[in-house]
């Protein structure tokens, strides 16, 4: 007989996971095995898609060969013009900046002016 100081005691439950030892997990002896290797598809998917992502990769090698190549011959020229290049690019920076705002403002103005309208 249970004492009364057990029942107040939470109850613990022990979860077990169950195993399926049938025909269709392709276990037991004289079972059929469904999946003993890929699918024709997936053959077929991975013979297309290697040439084409070998291609892609080599094609991303010779990319960053010459962006490295090309930055390698223009940084000498960057640093020559440096001196007509950086007020050149603030110049071309600000005047961006104005279109950019005057637009801004134009709309917010327009705007406004049709609210109270």
């Amino acid at each position: 007989m249970a004492e009364v100081r057990d029942r107040n005691l939470p109850h613990q439950v022990q979860v077990h996971p169950q195993y399926r030892f049938d025909n269709t997990t392709g276990g037991g002896y004289g079972a059929k095995n469904y999946h003993s290797g890929p699918s024709t598809s997936q053959v077929l998917a991975v013979l297309t898609l290697l040439p084409i992502g070998g291609t892609l990769l080599a094609l991303a090698g010779l990319t960053l060969a010459g962006t490295v190549i090309g930055l390698m011959l223009a940084t000498p020229l960057f640093i020559i013009f440096s001196p007509v290049l950086v007020p050149a690019a603030i110049a071309i920076a600000m005047a961006v900046t104005g279109f950019l705002s005057s637009g801004a403002f134009g709309l917010t103005g327009l705007s406004s002016l049709s609210y109270v309208l």
